[in-house]
C-alpha cells in the first residue's frame, strides 16, 4: 500500500475555525480539508437542510419538460418511464412512476433487458411504445448519447424526455428535453447529481407546480440516497443533503421494498455503507441475474407482504450472483496467469461464456488482484460487451475515448464504463488500450493508495472527538470516512490472528503516556511478525464502534501497518 499524508491545511483558517466553533485542532483541520472554513459552512455541513437544495428550474429544459409532462396530462396522454437496468436506472424509474401515478393513471415503466437489449435505449423500447400507444418517453439514467434512437421514436410521433448524469458526447439527442447538469451550457449549480438524482429535481419542478413543497417529497428520499451510494457520485453538496435525509427515511419509515430487503438482514440502522454493500447489491441482482423490472416492482410495492415476495426472489437472485461473480472471477485470474499477463499496464479478458450481468463485478474483483485498470469481455449478440473499472486517479473514459476507432459504442464515467465492439477488432483494441494506458498513466497511481488525513497521538481518541466524527457522515467519495495515522505505537502483548481462517489481526496498542485501544485489521493477519516482541510500529486506521455483550466501546480498523 501507498501512503498518502494530505498536506496540512491553512493553520490561521484551522485556529480560526477551532476558535469559532469551539472544537479540538483535529477536527477543525479535517473540516477545514474538506472547504469547510467558516462557522455557516460548518452549520451547513453538519446540519444539512431541504432549504438548501437548489431550484429545480435552474437547470437547462426543465421548464421544456414540465411544460410537455403537464401537456401530456391535459391531453390523457400514455407516459412511458424508461431507465437503465442498474440500482441508479431502477430507483430512478420507481421513484418517478410512483410520484406520477400518484394523481395520473396513463403511466407505465419499462427496463431494457440487458442481454436482449443492453444498456440505454433500445429500438425495441421504442417499438413498444409505439405499439402501447405511448406518445411521451421519459428517459432515466440513460439516453444523453441516443442521438439515433430519439430521431427514430420521432418518427413514429413519440416525444422524448431525456433526465441523464452522463458525460454527453459532441451532439445532443434532438428531444423535448434534455436534463443533464454536465452539459456544458447547463448552469445548474451542482453537476454530480446520479440519475436518480436529476429525476428527483424533475419531480420537485413538477411538485412547485403543483403547490407541493419538499417535505411532500421526503418519502421518496430514500430511493435517491440509495442511487447516490450505489453510484458511487461524490456525497458532497446537494447530494450529501439528500443523502442524509434519504438514510433517515430508511431508517424511520421505509417503503415497504426496502422495508422487506431489512426484515431480512436483521440490521436494526443502516449506514451510506450497509446501502452500498447489502441493499444495492440485492436491487442490482434483478438486473444482472433476471430482469429489472422484478426491482421496480420491489421499490414500487405498497404492501408489504407482497414485497417480502418480492424481496425473496431478488434474494435467490442475489445468491445466483454471487456464486457467478466468484466463478468468472477464478477464471479470469486463471487466464491472466496462462497468458503470462500479470506484468501488463492493464487487465483484458474475454470468454464468450462468461455471464454479462457480473462482468462489472469481476473486473471490480480482478483490481483486488491487479491494481490496474481493467475490462472484462464477454460475447453478446454477434457482438462483445464489456464493463470497464479503472483505479484511483485515472481517467479510464478518456482512455476509452483514446481507442474510439476501436469501438462500437461506449459511455460512463471517470472510473467505470461499458463499451461494444466487433469481435475482430477486439486484439487491436486490447494491444491499443494497453498502450494509451501505459502512455498516459502516472505509475504510482498502480499501487493502492491509502489517503491519510492527518496524524494524531492516541490520546486524541476520545468519544467526545468520535461523536464529533460520526457527524462527518454520510461518507463517500468527497467526503471519505477520516483516515489517521499514529506512529511510535506497541501492541501489548495480545496481538494475535483471529478468524476462521486467521487472516484478521486483532491487536491491543499503546503510545507512551496513552491508554490502550483494541484494534482489528481485516486481512492483516500476515502482518502479526511486525508487532510481535514489542516492536514499535505505525498504523493507518479509522475510527469505529464495537459493540460486544452490550458494551459499547472504540476501536481502530487498521488500514495498514508498518515498521
Amino acid at each position: 500500500m501507498r501512503w498518502t499524508l494530505k498536506p496540512k491545511p491553512n493553520l490561521e483558517k484551522v485556529k480560526r475555525l477551532q476558535q469559532a466553533l469551539q472544537i479540538e485542532e483535529a477536527v477543525a483541520s479535517l473540516l477545514v480539508q474538506r472547504g469547510i472554513e467558516t462557522y455557516q459552512e460548518a452549520k451547513l455541513f453538519f446540519r444539512p437542510s431541504l432549504d438548501d437544495l437548489h431550484d429545480p428550474f435552474l437547470m437547462k429544459d426543465m421548464e421544456k419538460a414540465v411544460e410537455r409532462i403537464e401537456k401530456a396530462f391535459e391531453n390523457n396522454e400514455n407516459i412511458l418511464v424508461y431507465g437503465d437496468y442498474d440500482v441508479d436506472g431502477t430507483t430512478a424509474v420507481s421513484l418517478l412512476s410512483s410520484y406520477l401515478l400518484s394523481d395520473y393513471s396513463n403511466v407505465a415503466t419499462y427496463i431494457p433487458d440487458r442481454y436482449d437489449e443492453g444498456y440505454g435505449i433500445s429500438y425495441k423500447g421504442i417499438d413498444f411504445a409505439e405499439d402501447n400507444g405511448f406518445s411521451l418517453i421519459i428517459a432515466l439514467d440513460c439516453g444523453i448519447k441516443a442521438i439515433d434512437k430519439v430521431a427514430y421514436a420521432a418518427e413514429k410521433n413519440i416525444d422524448f424526455i431525456i433526465c441523464d448524469h452522463h458525460r454527453p458526447g459532441k451532439q445532443i439527442p434532438n428531444a423535448i428535453a434534455v436534463l443533464d447538469p454536465k452539459q456544458e451550457d447547463c448552469n445548474y449549480p451542482f453537476d454530480e447529481l446520479c440519475g436518480c438524482g436529476v429525476g428527483f429535481k424533475l419531480i420537485q419542478a413538477l411538485a412547485s407546480k403543483k403547490g407541493q413543497t419538499i417535505a411532500d417529497l421526503v418519502p421518496y428520499l430514500d430511493l435517491v440516497a440509495t442511487a447516490i451510494g450505489a453510484d458511487i457520485v461524490p456525497i458532497t453538496g446537494e447530494n450529501r443533503v439528500l443523502a442524509y435525509f434519504g438514510l433517515q427515511v430508511i431508517n424511520n419509515k421505509p417503503r415497504a421494498g426496502f422495508k422487506a430487503i431489512i426484515n431480512q438482514i436483521k440490521k436494526d440502522t443502516l449506514t451510506i455503507t450497509d446501502v452500498v454493500f447489502i441493499i444495492a447489491p440485492r436491487i442490482n441482482a434483478a438486473g444482472r441475474m433476471k430482469h429489472g423490472q422484478y426491482a421496480v416492482n420491489l421499490l414500487t410495492e405498497t404492501h408489504l407482504e407482497t414485497a417480502e415476495n418480492y424481496a425473496k426472489e431478488i434474494e435467490d437472485f442475489n445468491t445466483d450472483r454471487r456464486e457467478t461473480d466468484k466463478k468468472i472471477t477464478i477464471e479470469a485470474l486463471e487466464h491472466i496467469k496462462i497468458q503470462k499477463e500479470q506484468d501488463r499496464f492493464t487487465t483484458v479478458v474475454y470468454n464468450e461464456n462468461w455471464h454479462k450481468g457480473v462482468i462489472g463485478i469481476v473486473a471490480s474483483r480482478l483490481i483486488e488482484t491487479y491494481y490496474r485498470p481493467t475490462l472484462v469481455f464477454t460475447k453478446s449478440g454477434d457482438k462483445l460487451a464489456a464493463s470497464a473499472r479503472s483505479v484511483k486517479g485515472f481517467d479510464v473514459y478518456n482512455a476509452l475515448e483514446a481507442c474510439a476507432e476501436h469501438i462500437e459504442q461506449f459511455g460512463g464515467h471517470k472510473y467505470a464504463a461499458g463499451l461494444t465492439l466487433k469481435e475482430e477488432n477486439y486484439e487491436a483494441f486490447k494491444q491499443k488500450f494497453e498502450a494509451v494506458v501505459e502512455a498516459t498513466i502516472d505509475k504510482r497511481l498502480l499501487t493502492p493508495e491509502i489517503a491519510i488525513d492527518t496524524q494524531i497521538e492516541l490520546n486524541t481518541i476520545t468519544p467526545k472527538f468520535y461523536r464529533i466524527l460520526s457527524q462527518f457522515a454520510p461518507c463517500g467519495p468527497g467526503n471519505m470516512s477520516p483516515v489517521f495515522m499514529s506512529d511510535n505505537l506497541m501492541d501489548t502483548g495480545y496481538g494475535k490472528c483471529v478468524g476462521e481462517d486467521e487472516t484478521h489481526l486483532r491487536i491491543t496498542v499503546k503510545q507512551p503516556n496513552s491508554d490502550k485501544i483494541v484494534c482489528i485489521g481485516f486481512g492483516l493477519g500476515e502482518r502479526l511478525s511486525l508487532i510481535e516482541g514489542h516492536k514499535t510500529f505505525k498504523a493507518a486506521y479509522s475510527i469505529d464502534e464495537n459493540e460486544w455483550q452490550g458494551q459499547v466501546s472504540l476501536q481502530l480498523k487498521l488500514r495498514d501497518i508498518k515498521e
